[in-house]
């Protein structure tokens, strides 16, 4: 399976909520600098943030990871 669009799915999933990119950050303890880097592909996630993020959508990271595969999987490509 290929992550290499998690930071778009992540966009689009944050947006969606309509939900800042600084205040999701700030509420999840992330770094904004690093949340626009992931969204606009400039950076690998890494795994505690990816903990983060989909603790702020309120899901397991093995739940976001499957939610992505399944709504979007690669959609971005």
């Amino acid at each position: 399976m290929k992550y290499r669009n998690i930071g778009k799915y992540i966009r689009q999933k944050r947006l969606l909520a309509n939900i800042s990119l600084n205040s999701f950050a700030f509420s999840n303890d992330i770094d904004p600098a690093i949340l626009s880097r992931i969204e606009t592909q400039q950076q690998n996630i890494k795994l505690n943030i990816l903990e983060k993020i989909a603790n702020g959508f309120e899901m397991t990271p093995a739940q976001f990871l499957t939610e992505f595969e399944a709504t979007n999987g690669g959609a971005y490509d």
